[in-house]
């Protein structure tokens, strides 16, 4: 009867390390998955620290574009006043044209002052279109197609970015 009762030791001895290597691996791949989460969370952070900062930056330097740009007629306004005062104008009124120059120089040192340039192309400069708006194209003789030949406007920068583009006339190939 004692074999009859007898029943091969496998049955009772389970491999105890084979539960702890399941365990184990268990384990790593659930330390690797929330290692992997927590990576991606930090650098989602960095990405929206780093996207703030260039956001602040950004309204910083061109937060008062809107403000620029409904102040450059008033510059386009006194830099025409002065442009067409003839010399007996000036001499009659010498006092009225210097106080437009000096209004007309404190806005430009306000300008200067927040990083905005005016753009003044040249007859015979080449077209920039990232700077320039072309307004007419005519054929004029003794000139270089794509060039310059009026300028109804001056542009103006705020920092790096285009406020307005300068308004020009461009010169198209000469008519034969």
């Amino acid at each position: 009867m004692n074999e009859q009762n007898e029943q091969p030791m496998d049955e009772f001895l389970e491999d105890p390390l084979a539960e702890q290597d399941d365990e184990i691996a268990r384990l790593t791949a659930e330390r690797d998955e929330l290692r992997d989460k927590w990576m991606r969370a930090l650098a989602d952070a960095e990405n929206s620290r780093k996207r703030a900062d260039k956001d602040r930056r950004d309204a910083e330097q061109y937060g008062g574009s809107r403000l620029a740009r409904d102040l450059l007629p008033v510059h386009d306004a006194l830099t025409r006043a002065l442009d067409s005062a003839t010399e007996e104008q000036r001499a009659g009124a010498s006092a009225l044209i210097e106080g437009v120059e000096l209004t007309l120089r404190e806005l430009s040192n306000v300008f200067t002052k927040h990083g905005i340039t005016i753009i003044r192309p040249e007859p015979g400069e080449r077209f920039d279109p990232t700077q320039h708006e072309a307004m007419f194209e005519a054929p004029v003789p003794g000139t270089v197609a794509g060039n310059v030949i009026q300028v109804m406007d001056n542009g103006f920068l705020l920092h790096d970015r285009l406020l307005r583009p300068a308004k020009v006339g461009v010169s198209s190939t000469p008519a034969s």
